[in-house]
């Protein structure tokens, strides 16, 4: 296998996902142009409509409301207890926070499993509800009967393969398709994805050259997360990228600032500053 070649700039910029000038929302139409001109684009996750609005404003074109809400801004242990109640609350903060960016909200465990039924009214309630433009659902060939029944109800579906957190039960985490079968799964599962109307497919832990296999193979754009280089877009959960989580970060994760450090030191500065009588000052007061 050879990694996927270097792709071109696109040639109109103002056409861009990520940069461009345009106000309106970003679609899934728009998602599969660029594509076509062999633009890279980053999203990532949000849980609130602050958060949101600055990635908004910082150009992130898509934005995920993941079910990683559970670890990283609801204190549960993994993705497994999130309800549909608060993927829907939350989903309607971040849409609320936004203005261009597509916004794209999780199907959590336990609400499309029981079939396309129950999948398609819990998606349109995400999509009345809360506002979101697409739905995100995890699995590939145990997953199409939902999405076929989403995407013939116009609800645009981006699929998640590789590693799917939901199933932390019984796969854990760790890498995804590294032998021959588990590769040639992921790779058929990612085609009947595409088969079945989905716009794009999230790949997460995944081996470089697969992904980059996966990614030349579909004409739908793919989403790495610890997938390497070569798929069409990256994505990272907000709180890793930006410092913010405790503990281990994942090895994947390239952390762009320490909010963690920065937060824990304005706390501790307005801790001292009140103890010792400073704050409020005079010009904090009103007479």
């Amino acid at each position: 296998m050879t990694l996927q070649p270097a792709q071109k700039t696109p040639a109109d910029s103002s056409k861009a996902l990520y940069g461009g000038k345009g106000t309106r929302r970003i679609t899934v139409h728009d998602i599969a142009a660029a594509k076509t001109r062999g633009e890279k684009w980053p999203m990532l996750t949000a849980y609130d409509a602050m958060t949101a609005s600055v990635f908004d404003e910082a150009g992130i074109p898509v934005i995920l409301v993941g079910d990683s809400m559970g670890n990283c801004h609801l204190g549960y242990e993994t993705t497994v207890p999130v309800t549909m109640d608060e993927m829907t609350i939350l989903s309607a903060a971040v849409v609320r926070g936004t203005k261009r960016a597509l916004v794209v909200g999780d199907l959590p465990f336990g609400s499309y499993q029981e079939g396309p039924v129950q999948a398609l009214r819990n998606a349109t309630r995400l999509v009345k509800d809360a506002g979101v433009g697409a739905i995100k659902l995890e699995g590939g060939e145990r997953s199409l009967p939902q999405t076929e029944l989403l995407v013939q109800a116009g609800i645009p579906v981006m699929s998640h393969l590789g590693l799917t957190p939901q199933s932390v039960n019984t796969m854990g985490y760790r890498v995804q398709g590294r032998s021959d079968e588990a590769a040639h799964k992921l790779l058929r599962d990612a085609k009947a994805a595409q088969d079945a109307g989905a716009f794009a497919v999230v790949l997460e832990l995944v081996p470089a050259e697969l992904a980059a296999e996966v990614t030349r193979s579909l004409h739908i754009p793919t989403i790495g997360i610890g997938a390497g280089a070569g798929t069409d877009a990256q994505v990272l959960v907000w709180t890793d990228m930006a410092g913010l989580t405790g503990g281990k970060v994942p090895r994947f994760t390239k952390q762009y600032a320490d909010l963690r450090a920065t937060l824990g030191d304005a706390a501790r500065a307005f801790a001292e500053d009140v103890s010792g009588g400073s704050f409020p000052a005079e010009e904090h007061t009103f007479h």
